[in-house]
């Protein structure tokens, strides 16, 4: 698709074989995040940056009552995501396809035009128009939905030697924690940010309020 995508696909091209066994030992509060989305009847869900499907797949069996979609710049991830979504039976709900997550058009995606929930999971650390991203994602939270993140924080409650050891080693994937999260959700509408083990990771909800109007 574009710079990204060829970069995105160089780091994954060969861990996304072993890349969610990795992960869940420090990308934290991504469960959280799943037990808290609690979708409505029939509700609607996208992730932004699903990768390897790893979150859809646990929130549908999760919420058996909801339809998921989610969206990737990796084709590499994606081919990840097809094979662990249908080996877990979920190909009716959960469908996944290669967008830029500042700029895509999930009408012409999925056939959707808003959301009840859309969740970034260690995403927005990832993305470099990481702004966009969160503006995009905001406009197709549907009204009285929800926009819900977990990502890493500053570790500000955290020994100085492991700030710096887990900065050298995200920078290795060109992962930047988003030390304006908080002022960039403020402008979107009433947030709440919550940090996680130290402020190791945050965990933030946006309300898409009934009157909201952002731009789709």
């Amino acid at each position: 698709m574009n710079a990204t995508s060829a970069l995105m696909d160089s780091i994954y091209r060969h861990q996304r074989h072993f890349y969610d066994f990795t992960r869940k030992y420090y990308l934290l509060g991504r469960d959280r995040l799943i037990a808290e989305l609690a979708p409505p009847e029939g509700g609607i869900v996208l992730e932004i940056g699903c990768g390897t499907g790893r979150n859809l797949i646990k929130a549908a069996k999760r919420y058996p009552h909801a339809l998921f979609y989610g969206l990737d710049i990796s084709a590499e991830m994606l081919m990840t995501a097809h094979t662990e979504i249908k080996r877990a039976g979920l190909e009716d709900r959960v469908k996944v396809a290669q967008a830029d997550a500042a700029d895509f058009d999930a009408a012409a995606l999925f056939n959707r035009a808003a959301f009840d929930r859309v969740f970034f999971s260690y995403s927005l650390s990832m993305i470099p128009d990481w702004e966009g991203a969160l503006a995009r994602g905001y406009a197709v939270t549907a009204e009285g939905g929800r926009l819900v993140i977990v990502d890493f924080g500053e570790q500000k409650r955290l020994p100085r030697w492991f700030r710096r050891l887990l900065t050298w080693w995200l920078t290795l994937f060109h992962v930047a924690p988003r030390a304006e999260l908080g002022p960039a959700l403020e402008e979107l509408g009433s947030a709440e940010l919550k940090p996680l083990h130290g402020d190791y990771a945050r965990l933030a909800e946006v309300p898409r309020d009934l009157r909201s109007q952002v731009a789709t």
